[in-house]
């Protein structure tokens, strides 16, 4: 079971708040020593206060040209002030970006007397920053719909019946009724049939039912009758809360690209000044240089990048796999080989119990019975199948005795008086079945036959598997059609076994019985060939997960070593989720890049305009916040499907 980093402390936002630190509760300051709510209202106010005094210039225009003059420089200033004293920070900071144009375009056009272009320039820059701060909120929605998911309370037993606890009160061990329409709140197993819900965690409309003993995470919502589980793990360290605080990390982190965006916009500073420059003293007019300036402000790199990128990591995580940061997501969309495991990522992860061959006048049923009372005592990952498969079929176990265990060998023991033995071949000929070996002959690549004795005389064979996931080949052809390029099975299994399963998926190569090291050697050999992925979720993954450009692991059933590796996790147990955020990742860096280049190209044409003296600095001003506009409005399609 995956688990993510470490809890959040307590909030420092408020004085005496202890809630944890989320995104729904907390409201940090910024930079500029606002919350986000109090960023949000100024943005408001500012818009409000441009587009009041434009209407109120515009209507006083012709009546008195001068009053007129005066009321769309005071529409300004406020949003000149505003926008120096964050520049001022910015530099303090050590960060510079296009928002020098826009306070150049304005204190310009009031300084030429063109307080009309500057009032627009107001208006449109309070617009698009309003514009942008609602894109943003607007993109993050599915991810703070998850924050807001996290149930306060729980429903717990207690030595005096139920008992509303917070939710940290939970322990492993704790009985928890969850009723109807209650989200999960801890991880465990249910102690009966329920019918969930995981469209929030998965995007699956269809609920799912769950017999009684079958592993729930947290974050899914009872869609039936109420039922109990026995949590497994703290509220601390389960699903929901490791996704809530990988989520935060999501939020907070820049992608390359994004960073790379910012170094594009000093370079279209740069190049801006030096047009606007050129033509004002080709033309020995000042204006067209002011209409140079206002062409190019903002900027589309600044406002498309983010936006888009934050839409994927939403639409990720409403897909099921939860992408730790822009960086991520980005090379996610940029990925050519994929490297996948095969137990828990491909197979199942566990042992099934395919069928039961009787000895003698041993009965299918009895010859399971007795093989999964013995096993009770043994923690193999055989012998939880064979136990699962009988309390499956309703078989009563009894009590082992005089259990004894060879670690890969097999187990022996006393049930209900009899003796009974089970294992390998070897093992159980000691035991009273001398040709057992024969019984194992033919046997299928990736199957396991578990020979039974029982009072020194043969008793039965058992054939299990850890069977293909059903997901498995329908993945790997829409990874192939994201643009995969190639596919590798990387094992530790035995070679017969690893090589049955890249048979039967069709893989490009198959690499078994690899240890840690050698995994992480593969990954390596494969960059040459491109961006390369790795898909694990075992600790024996962990190198390697680390090792790849990017690292992804299956956090339903994984282990918390491979998830703190990997740059994203799957949260649910379908691979299938992978090959929809590729394409979900490949869908928003496609329009992140397009966005730039379309905004770009649409710029330079209007400075070219201006600069010729096409264009005043009134219809530049226009021109330019219409292209911003419309480039967010094409970021944020990669929030739909």
């Amino acid at each position: 079971m995956w688990r993510g980093p470490s809890r959040p402390g307590p909030c420092r936002s408020r004085p005496g708040c202890a809630r944890p630190q989320r995104g729904s509760c907390c409201r940090r300051p910024d930079a500029r020593g606002l919350t986000p709510v109090g960023a949000h209202r100024l943005r408001l106010a500012l818009l409000g206060w441009a587009a009041a005094g434009l209407l109120l210039g515009l209507a006083l225009l012709r009546l008195s040209p001068d009053l007129a003059g005066n009321v769309f420089a005071l529409a300004t200033l406020p949003v000149l002030a505003v926008l120096l004293r964050d520049i001022v920070q910015g530099l303090l900071r050590g960060e510079a970006g296009l928002d020098l144009l826009a306070a150049l375009s304005m204190a310009g056009a009031l300084a030429l007397g063109e307080e009309l272009a500057a009032a627009v320039v107001a208006l449109m820059f309070a617009g698009g920053s309003f514009l942008e701060d609602h894109a943003r909120n607007r993109a993050r929605r599915e991810m703070a719909a998850l924050l807001a998911r996290q149930p306060r309370r729980a429903t717990r037993h207690g030595p005096a019946g139920l008992q509303n606890v917070p939710l940290a009160a939970l322990r492993p061990g704790d009985r928890v009724l969850v009723r109807q329409g209650e989200v999960v709140p801890v991880d465990g197993r249910s102690l009966g049939p329920a019918v969930l819900d995981t469209a929030a965690l998965t995007g699956e409309a269809i609920p799912i039912a769950l017999a009684a003993g079958e592993a729930i995470q947290s974050g899914a919502t009872n869609a039936g009758e109420a039922f109990e589980l026995e949590a497994e793990r703290s509220a601390g360290d389960s699903t929901l809360a490791g996704i809530i605080r990988l989520v935060e990390q999501a939020q907070a982190s820049r992608a390359p690209m994004a960073r790379l965006a910012d170094r594009w916009a000093l370079g279209f500073l740069a190049a801006t000044l030096l047009i606007a420059g050129t033509a004002w003293l080709a033309a020995a007019d000042p204006r067209r240089a002011l209409a140079v300036l206002v062409v190019a402000t903002p900027c589309p790199l600044i406002l498309a990048v983010p936006v888009a990128l934050i839409a994927g990591l939403s639409r990720a995580a409403g897909a099921g796999v939860l992408v730790k940061s822009g960086a991520a997501l980005e090379m996610l969309a940029r990925v050519r080989v994929l490297l996948l495991d095969k137990t828990g990522t491909l197979t199942e992860g566990r042992v099934r119990l395919l069928e039961t061959r009787p000895e003698g006048s041993m009965t299918p049923g009895e010859v399971l019975r007795l093989a999964a009372s013995l096993d009770q005592a043994s923690a193999h990952p055989v012998a939880a199948g064979l136990v699962d498969a009988a309390r499956a079929a309703g078989l009563p176990l009894s009590m082992p005795e005089e259990v004894r265990e060879e670690a890969g060998s097999g187990i022996a023991g006393r049930i209900e008086g009899r003796a009974v033995a089970l294992g390998g071949a070897g093992f159980v000929a000691a035991h009273g079945w001398a040709d057992a070996g024969a019984a194992e002959d033919g046997q299928a690549p990736g199957a396991l036959r578990v020979c039974v004795a029982v009072d020194g005389a043969p008793a039965g064979l058992l054939v299990l598997a850890d069977p293909l996931r059903e997901d498995a080949a329908a993945m790997l052809a829409a990874a192939r059609a994201a643009g995969i390029r190639r596919i590798v099975l990387l094992s530790g299994d035995r070679a017969s076994v690893a090589e049955a399963v890249g048979a039967r998926l069709g893989v490009d190569a198959v690499l078994a019985e690899r240890s840690p090291a050698e995994k992480v050697a593969a990954v390596l050999r494969e960059k040459p060939q491109g961006p390369v992925l790795m898909l694990g979720d075992g600790v024996n993954d962990a190198p390697a997960l680390a090792a790849a450009d990017i690292g992804v692991a299956m956090g339903a059933r994984g282990t918390a070593a491979s998830a703190e590796a990997a740059d994203a996790v799957v949260l649910v147990d379908r691979i299938d989720r992978l090959a929809e955020a590729m394409r979900i990742a490949r869908r928003a860096r496609g329009i992140a890049l397009q966005s730039v280049a379309a905004g770009i190209g649409l710029s330079v044409l209007g400075m070219m305009a201006a600069a010729a003296g096409w264009l005043t600095p009134l219809q530049g001003a226009v021109l330019q916040e219409a292209i911003d506009v419309a480039v967010i409005l094409n970021a944020l399609r990669a929030l739909r499907g």
